[in-house]
Order: C-alpha cells, then sequence, then structure tokens
C-alpha cells in the first residue's frame, strides 16, 4: 500500500521477500505500522476522511501484535493460547474493518488488496499457531 502525505512516502517496510521469511511476531509489527499509516491517511489526507471506521481498524489492526507480544511472556501454554486466540480475533475484526472500508470507497482496489494480503497472511499464521497449540494442549 502506497500513501503519500505531508510527511512523505508510506509504503510497506518489508519487503515480500522479508514477509515470506518473517515470523509472525516480526509481520504483526509490520501490519501495525501499515495500519497507522492507513489511519493517517483516512483521518488526515483523504479526500473523504473517515474517523470512525478508522478509529476501529486502527484499534484491531493495531491489538493484534500487542497480543502476540504478550503471548511471548505467558505464565502457561494455556495463557499462550489464550493470547494467540485474541490475537487472531482481532485479525479477523481488521479483515472485516479493511473489507469495510473497501466496499464503502474509503479504500480503492489496489491499496486494500495490498494490505488485506498481510492482514491475511497473519490470519493464516495465528489460525495455525492456535490450531497446534490446541492440539498439543489436547483441547
Amino acid at each position: 500500500m502506497e500513501y503519500k502525505n505531508k510527511r512523505g512516502n508510506l509504503s510497506n517496510l518489508m519487503s515480500e521477500n522479508q514477509k515470506i521469511s518473517g515470523n509472525v511476531q516480526i509481520l504483526s509489527y509490520d501490519f501495525a505500522c501499515r495500519i497507522s499509516r492507513l489511519f493517517q491517511y483516512l483521518t488526515e489526507d483523504a479526500e473523504y476522511k473517515e474517523f470512525v471506521m478508522a478509529k476501529q481498524v486502527y484499534r484491531s489492526g493495531t491489538s493484534i501484535g500487542a497480543n502476540i507480544r504478550e503471548a511471548n511472556h505467558a505464565q502457561s501454554k494455556a495463557d499462550f493460547l489464550n493470547k494467540m486466540n485474541i490475537a487472531l480475533k482481532e485479525a479477523d475484526e481488521t479483515d472485516y474493518w479493511l473489507n469495510l472500508l473497501h466496499d464503502n470507497g474509503y479504500l480503492n482496489d489496489s491499496n486494500f488488496e495490498s494490505i488485506n494480503h498481510d492482514c491475511i497472511r497473519i490470519l493464516k499464521c495465528l489460525s495455525a499457531i492456535v490450531k497446534s497449540v490446541k492440539t498439543k494442549l489436547g483441547k
């Protein structure tokens, strides 16, 4: 996603090759940076400013990485699973807000496909982690 604003280029921090080899913590941090820039675009630089959905996508999109970071210091495997489940739910919610922004004309096809691709990648990683941990815990 390449947004321009008065602060300069707001494109990806990571290349596609880096994303392919990155772990979910790195991916979620990069995604949170992109979501922050999307929020800025939607509230400051867009022709049609949008505040309500922008705030929602910002909250859920940045929460993904925060919950993954918390999971790194979980007190037990069950606590780890809980934090990763929360991150998964936040990623799913973010996907919802991104689709809503796109379908209502706040994100063009190119910008939507770029950031949504990253969201889906994180969703897949988190789903695999949650499934694996549930299997190990016998749930």
